[in-house]
């Protein structure tokens, strides 16, 4: 029996490549994100017929109960949840952030995340068998934050609180719930840093980056463990970044 994935912020970059390496190892993939045409492209992308698209807002709980509800319609069960959607505000000082960047930030970044994991967790506990895993995208800014990226390090923060406290609340129940701490890989998102990104110091480098379907084999390695066994924190990164020495 096929095992079932939702994937969150499916239509491009890394949930794009993870469902690509989940459909390769077989799995069912659940297409999550609010534009439907680039959804489409990614169930193109994994080649299988074992994929549906359902478009969603996942700052809107009415939207995420949709997206489950329709879950169970079409499979029965979820296996797996990879919260990966996420944005960033203009990189900006802090005091001149919005209300409004900061909201729409943590709304998606977070509030999303917790909104799908709550749905996740009232089936995982009552399907049978029951159980299943849940994969937080916290970004290396979970660890270390950039400059001018207030709203965006305070969300990935939380996401590691939200890991932590999922990973306990399930462990009763055979779910298992762990975060991947994803460090430059390439994408549109990091255009910029290919070209020069502010550091500490004030000065602009040049950041190496890796490649997205590194990512999404990272993704379906922790998703192909046994219930019994779970990788709370990955940090997956270009070797020559300078994360370690950030700051």
């Amino acid at each position: 029996m096929k095992k079932i994935a939702v994937i969150t912020g499916a239509g491009s970059g890394i949930g794009r490549t993870a469902a690509k390496a989940l459909s390769a190892e077989g799995w069912s993939v659940v297409l999550a994100g609010r534009r439907e045409s680039v959804l489409r492209e990614t169930a193109e992308a994994c080649g299988t017929s074992g994929s549906i698209v359902v478009p969603t807002d996942i700052t809107d709980p009415q939207s995420v109960k949709a997206l489950f509800d329709r879950v169970l319609e079409v499979y029965g069960r979820v296996d797996l949840l990879f919260n990966n959607a996420g944005i960033n505000a203009a990189a900006q000082p802090l005091e001149n952030l919005s209300w409004e960047e900061w909201r729409k930030v943590m709304d998606t970044n977070l509030t999303g995340a917790f909104l799908c994991t709550q749905q996740a967790f009232a089936i995982m506990k009552h399907q049978n068998p029951a159980g299943g895993r849940i994969i937080n995208n916290g970004s290396v800014s979970a660890q270390v934050p950039r400059p001018h990226a207030a709203a965006y390090t305070a969300s990935k923060h939380g996401i590691t609180g939200l890991t932590k406290a999922a990973a306990l609340e399930g462990r009763d129940f055979n779910i298992t719930c762990g975060q991947i701490d994803v460090g430059n890989a390439s994408s549109e998102m990091t255009r910029y840093i290919e070209a020069g990104a502010l550091q500490p110091d004030g000065s602009q480098k040049i950041e190496a980056t890796m490649s997205l379907e590194d990512v999404g084999r990272a993704v379906a390695f922790m998703a192909s463990l046994p219930p019994g066994t779970n990788v709370p924190f990955l940090t997956i990164m270009a070797n020559q970044m300078p994360l370690l020495g950030r700051g």
